[in-house]
Order: C-alpha cells, then sequence, then structure tokens
C-alpha cells in the first residue's frame, strides 16, 4: 500500500517481567494473529479508523479527522490479542505497542454497538479466546479486602494528583443550563418528579430498556474548578433523596475518603461509614477529625456483610460494582437488615443494558485483570430485580447521569496525564502509568457511547411509603 502517514516515534516502555508477567510475555499464535489482523481491517473499515504503521504506511485509507491507531509493533499486538481478545488489547496498550494521539475517540470509535466488530458467523470462536474470571477474585468475605487493597490501597497521594479537593472518587454532577441552573429531566419511573440536572431516561417498566442519552446542552461548569462545587451537588442530592437531616441515622457503605460523611454530619446526622479500604480509613478519619465532625462521622474497617445496627438511611456511593453478581442478593438483604421502618436507600451506582451485563457477566475483561478485581457494573433491571426477589425493598426512583460521568473521567484523565511526572515519583512505572491511561480514557469512552450510564436510585419498602 503506498497511503503513508507521517510517523512518530513513541519510546517503549520498560517492561519489569517480576512486576508485569502478562504484559511482558509476547506470545506466539500465528493462526489467532491472522485472525486479529483480518478483525482489524474489519475494524479500520466498518468504524472509519486510521490505522498507522511502522515507517508512516496506513493499513488502508481513512478520512480526514478519523480517530488513529498508531502501531508500534504491529506482529506483537496481533498475536496478543489474537491470543486473549480485548485483554490483550490492553496489555498491548501498557506495553506500547500501540499509541492514539486522542484515545478516547478512538476508543469510543471502538465502543460502540461493540458486539458488531466481530462478523456474526464468527462469533462462536469468542469461546477459545474469552476468559473466565478467577475463583480467587470472587469478592467473597475472604477475598473482598484483598481486591480493595489492589485499587484503593494504591496510595492516597496518588489518588490526591488527580482528583479534586474533595477527594471524591465518583461522578459529579455539574449545571446544565443557562445561569447555572439545571436542565428539567425527568425521572425514569411514574409517580416522581425529576431531580434537577436529570437526564431524559426511558420510560420505567417491569423489564426497562437502555436507550442512548438524547442529546443535551453543555455541561456547565465542567471544569477542574468546577469540580469541587459539583461533586457537592452530587453528594447533596443523593443525602436529599435519603432525606438526611438532623438526627438522622445514616450507614453509608463505602466511605471514600470521608467526603459524603462529613456533608452529611453537618447537616446534623449520626453518621456510620464502612470501608475496606486500610489507607481510605486512615484519612478519612484524618478528615473527619480535621473538620470537629468525630463525634458525628464514625470510620468502620468494616465488610457491608457484617453491618450492625439500625439506621433511618442507608448510602452507597458507587459501590455495587464492586459487589460481584454472586453477592447482589447478600448486598441488598443487608441493606434491608439494617434499614429502620420508614426509612431510605439511596444509591450511586454505574450500570449498563442488561442485555450486555448479561453478555459480559462471566467474561474476564481487562479492567477486572488490572484494575477493579471482582466485580461487575449491574443494569437498573438486575438492581430492581435482586431487590425484590431477596428483600422487601423495591426500586421507586433511578435518575440517568451518564453524560456526568464522562465529564468527570475527562477531568480526573486531563489531571493525570498532566502530573505523570508526580506519579512516577511516587513510584509507578511507564506500564501502570499506561494501564491508567487506558482505564480512564476506556471509561470516559463508555459514557460517552452509552455503553455505560450513571444512576442515583431511591428504594423503600412498600409497607413504608407514604
Amino acid at each position: 500500500m503506498t497511503t503513508t502517514a507521517s510517523p512518530t516515534a513513541t519510546p517503549t516502555p520498560f517492561v519489569d517481567p517480576a512486576r508485569w508477567p502478562d504484559v511482558a510475555r509476547v506470545p506466539d499464535v500465528p493462526l489467532r494473529a491472522a485472525a486479529a489482523a483480518r478483525l482489524l481491517r474489519r475494524a479500520a473499515s466498518h468504524r472509519g479508523l486510521r490505522v498507522e504503521l511502522p515507517g508512516g504506511r496506513l493499513l488502508r485509507p481513512a478520512p480526514p479527522g478519523a480517530p488513529v491507531l498508531r502501531l508500534n509493533h504491529p506482529r506483537d499486538f496481533l498475536h496478543r490479542v489474537g491470543e486473549s481478545g480485548l485483554i490483550g488489547f490492553g496489555e498491548s496498550y501498557q506495553a506500547g505497542d500501540w499509541d492514539s494521539p486522542d484515545l478516547v475517540a478512538l476508543l469510543t470509535a471502538l465502543a460502540t454497538a461493540p458486539e458488531t466488530l466481530v462478523p456474526a458467523g464468527a462469533r462462536w470462536l469468542r469461546r477459545f479466546y474469552v476468559q473466565r474470571p478467577p475463583e480467587e477474585e470472587l469478592s467473597t468475605a475472604a477475598n473482598a479486602r484483598r481486591n480493595v487493597r489492589r485499587h484503593y490501597d494504591l496510595s492516597n497521594d496518588l489518588f490526591a494528583l488527580f482528583l479534586d479537593p474533595t477527594m471524591s472518587y465518583s461522578s459529579a454532577l455539574f449545571p446544565t443550563g443557562s445561569a447555572d441552573a439545571p436542565l428539567p429531566g425527568k425521572a425514569s419511573l411514574a409517580g416522581h418528579g425529576p431531580l434537577p440536572g436529570a437526564a431524559p431516561s426511558p420510560g420505567h417498566a417491569p423489564h426497562p430498556a437502555h436507550a442512548p442519552h438524547p442529546a443535551q446542552a453543555p455541561l456547565g461548569g465542567a471544569t477542574h474548578d468546577g469540580l469541587p462545587a459539583a461533586q457537592h451537588r452530587k453528594i447533596d442530592r443523593l443525602l436529599d433523596l435519603a432525606r438526611v437531616g438532623p438526627g438522622t441515622r445514616l450507614l453509608e457503605i463505602g466511605t471514600g475518603w470521608g467526603e459524603l460523611a462529613l456533608r452529611a454530619a453537618a447537616r446534623g446526622a449520626h453518621v456510620v461509614t464502612l470501608t475496606l479500604s486500610e489507607q481510605q480509613l486512615a484519612l478519612a478519619r484524618q478528615r473527619i477529625a480535621a473538620a470537629g465532625q468525630a463525634d458525628r462521622a464514625e470510620v468502620r474497617l468494616c465488610d457491608y456483610r457484617a453491618a450492625e445496627g439500625r439506621y433511618d438511611a442507608v448510602v452507597s456511593v458507587e459501590m455495587i460494582e464492586a459487589v460481584g453478581r454472586p453477592f447482589w442478593p447478600d448486598y441488598f438483604a443487608t441493606l434491608d437488615r439494617v434499614l429502620a421502618p420508614g426509612g431510605r436507600v439511596a444509591l450511586q451506582a454505574i450500570t449498563m443494558p442488561h442485555d450486555r451485563m448479561l453478555a459480559s457477566s462471566r467474561t474476564y475483561t481487562w479492567i477486572l485483570k488490572y484494575i477493579f478485581p471482582g466485580g461487575l457494573v449491574p443494569s437498573v433491571r438486575a438492581i430492581e430485580e435482586t431487590a425484590t426477589r431477596h428483600t422487601r425493598l423495591r426500586l421507586t426512583r433511578a435518575d440517568a447521569y451518564g453524560p456526568h460521568y464522562a465529564e468527570t473521567l475527562r477531568l480526573w484523565r486531563e489531571r493525570f496525564t498532566e502530573r505523570s511526572p508526580q506519579v512516577a515519583a511516587l513510584g509507578f512505572d511507564e506500564v501502570f502509568r499506561r494501564m491508567w491511561e487506558l482505564y480512564l480514557a476506556h471509561s470516559e469512552a463508555g459514557f460517552r457511547t452509552g455503553y455505560l450510564d450513571l444512576h442515583q436510585l431511591l428504594l423503600t419498602r412498600d409497607e413504608d411509603r407514604s
């Protein structure tokens, strides 16, 4: 092929085989690599990708402005993808086999209708390269703390480099209209008014269908300076949903670094918050004490299954994704067990369409292997059905905010990339940095395409509704 590109040399990171054994190892699977090459040509054609090869050649002509996949080591890339599919795709990025000047644009193109990338007649081959999650990573009571340590105990200083001063590691909610006023939306459950700023959602039914977010006005305040206020907006809406106020006995499952507990305590609530992260525990306690709220907010190192007490409200922000499908009944049973009569449960959860959740529920992904072991992103339908089957709790409200997470992730990714020298100074190598860049960009692309969504959910008991 005579079509050429302007080559840009990318230094190959040093891969420590003791730290990154599967990234250091390049498989030799010629037949599977040939299949991966055919799949790459299909993706380039169907998604309009610009695939750049060493020496400035293009795999095929591409339209102007096309998302770029720059192959630095094509042979290694194809053999990794051929052996282990999307896990190999991620490991090849960690190893420096490929790059992109706009990672989010490339991943957004690939994440749009991903089920169409593989020809229908070849999808049966998936069984030969898709792995199952290992037993030792299931989020049992024995394994959960180890899974948490692999992510949340990396370093408080690392998270502080890219999070805002609230140390909130979950989606913010930005203003979406003129004069900083959120656009009106509608709740996805009949009979309840909208939370301000909620994206219009599909009408609720016993088996709610997923639909991409409709066109919205640009999110206002989606800047680094506006992020703390947007995080407080998220927290305050969740606390409002749970009706947390003076004297409320509140249980939080998943402390983070304590910002929600602080804001609840400032309302006059009495807060017990649970975490399995020792680093989060230490910093959250420190922040609560510094704010003079130690008499109102208690942080416990405790698995959600061992929660004790009775509470007027329970809140949990992006915790259910780490629970794992086999343990969803235990999670909701705990919520039901500790909730006092008349109480309310407010959750913030990353969600995905139900059919995609079912398709991925027994698949070992790159995210599970390297970022969040043991988890699964649920669907709203799965949450509703699990609560109904195993508890007295009923889903009574669901508001969607997916575009807000895309913007939150963009801000985190930009800050993480800008501060890569500081990340290195903390002792994290180039393979780790590339891994986190891919994780943040991959997640952002998921929300931009609607493959992932974000919901704030309210659960109450039938007998408690007024």
